[in-house]
């Protein structure tokens, strides 16, 4: 493992303190998103297109020459991570308006598993037994946890299908982060993967003429909470960490969300905190302590 960027952090702990970090920032995303009253992509392109205006200036003035300065093969492999982040959230967005949120929440949580199965094609990197074993273990927590709510009939397919292809195209984006945080800056990765993200998902938006405006405060303040909170703080550590830890590990991680949604949603919605849920919370915990024992 390298050293982090500071060069003076502990390089062991560091990258898992921003990961238990990220895991906090997208676990609002769920809440969120219920929050918002709006069309599953245009929630989609407000997150991403207010995170990126958020660190627009900070790019040109921090990572211009950077940016300017990288070559065809990594700017056309940062669109590509936008291009699938893109299709992540709009997948994963739309899935919530056919199936319940029980099943899209298990079914785009499946991330590990395609991100296990690709990596030694993607990154080249090994999959290690034990960070199976922990994919396997943290999936089994998040069938548990929201478990008491699936249920599959032919009205929810549909959903199930979108949350599943959403896994898929998530696991994609990770591995491609993977690939150029290890010569990119998080500055400059972010600023091109969350560019054409936007520029992608507006243009689906403009394409199929959705309403942009007319929302209530209670959504405009629902598009700030996924811009600032799930996408800055959450998405943005998940890319920092990418550097110094495998993409095995960061998507095992990433099954902490289910977690953190439950007990968001017990506090703010009032939803039932079960002891299946308590119990299912506690395995996805135990999967992403083991797979973070060792370097995946």
């Amino acid at each position: 493992m390298n050293a982090p960027e500071s060069g003076s952090r502990n390089r062991n702990a560091t990258p898992y303190w921003v990961l238990a970090i990220g895991v906090a920032g997208v676990s609002t995303g769920a809440l969120f998103v219920r929050l918002a009253d709006a069309p599953a992509l245009v929630t989609a392109a407000y997150r991403l297109g207010i995170a990126f205006l958020c660190i627009l200036p900070f790019a040109v003035w921090k990572a211009r020459s950077e940016i300017f300065f990288l070559t065809p093969r990594q700017h056309l492999f940062g669109i590509l991570a936008g291009f699938f982040l893109s299709l992540h959230f709009a997948c994963w967005i739309s899935s919530l308006d056919h199936t319940s949120v029980a099943n899209s929440v298990v079914l785009v949580n499946t991330i590990p598993l395609w991100v296990a199965m690709l990596t030694p094609f993607v990154t080249k990197e090994k999959v290690k037994t034990h960070t199976w074993l922990a994919v396997f273990v943290a999936l089994l927590g998040a069938f548990i946890l929201c478990g008491d709510g699936f249920s599959l009939n032919q009205n929810a397919i549909k959903g199930d299908i979108l949350a599943t292809i959403g896994a898929f195209f998530a696991a994609v984006y990770i591995l491609l982060g993977r690939n150029l945080r290890s010569r990119l800056s998080l500055l400059a990765y972010a600023t091109i993967c969350y560019g054409s993200a936007t520029f992608f998902l507006w243009m689906a938006v403009i394409a199929s003429g959705q309403a942009t405006t007319g929302f209530s405060n209670e959504t405009w303040w629902a598009f700030l909470g996924l811009a600032f909170l799930s996408q800055l703080l959450g998405h943005t550590s998940y890319n920092w960490a990418l550097k110094w830890v495998g993409a095995g590990m960061v998507a095992i991680a990433l099954l902490g969300e289910p977690v953190g949604a439950v007990i968001l949603a017990w506090i703010f919605l009032e939803e039932t905190l079960t002891w299946q849920k308590a119990l299912g919370g506690a395995i996805i915990l135990y999967g992403i302590y083991h797979g973070s024992r060792k370097p995946s």
